[in-house]
């Protein structure tokens, strides 16, 4: 069986990180090794940086926001992904595409930059598959619960701009699947769990 990096993408409140952790039940429950952790987060070093980047009163640029979540993950690609790489299934909740997303779509950041950062960061890593989270607009910066931060201020229009740039940047990617977070989680989970199945060829 490959040992693949499957990530779980969208913005918050679209239900990815409940169901990445469904998925890890799962796999656990088939005694299949797996790791997860959660962008910006993982390691422990990535941990403090995200206490950093969504602290409430933030006043970093957003530039400085950028280079922060690129030494988390040059963290977690050092600590997590690279010592279980083909070992184990990676499961990351948000990954490179989130910072696409946020900050080239959300806020601007010139994308080439971003890219060339990544690149130095993990070379030319990629997820072998993605369920991507989206909601209808009218949904969008609802958050579900959870502890406030600084991503809670920002406008609906700023969450349009992001969820679309998902789109973009996922809509040729043969190896993703659209997770409507508007439907049920149990018809969601129930999607990705056969997906999940399928792409590890387990029962």
């Amino acid at each position: 069986m490959y040992k693949k990096i499957i990530v779980f993408e969208g913005v918050d409140g679209t239900g990815k990180s409940y169901h990445i952790n469904q998925v890890a039940k799962f796999l656990k429950s088939k005694k299949i090794k797996f790791i997860k952790f959660r962008e910006p987060g993982g390691s422990s070093n990535s941990e403090i940086i995200r206490k950093i980047i969504l602290k409430n009163n933030s006043s970093l640029s957003k530039e400085s926001d950028l280079l922060l979540y690129l030494a988390a993950r040059k963290e977690n690609y050092d600590k997590l992904i690279k010592p279980n790489l083909k070992k184990k299934i990676i499961l990351i909740d948000r990954f490179v595409d989130s910072t696409l997303a946020y900050q080239h779509y959300g806020f601007n950041i010139n994308e080439k930059k971003i890219k060339y950062l990544n690149n130095f960061v993990i070379g030319n890593l990629k997820a072998d598959y993605t369920f991507l989270h989206i909601l209808p607009h009218k949904l969008l910066a609802k958050r579900i619960g959870g502890k406030k931060n600084k991503y809670d201020n920002y406008s609906k229009k700023f969450y349009e701009k992001v969820q679309n740039g998902f789109i973009k940047i996922l809509g040729k990617n043969k190896h993703k699947m659209i997770i409507k977070a508007d439907l049920t989680k149990k018809f969601n989970e129930e999607k990705i769990i056969n997906q999940i199945k399928k792409l590890l060829k387990i029962k």
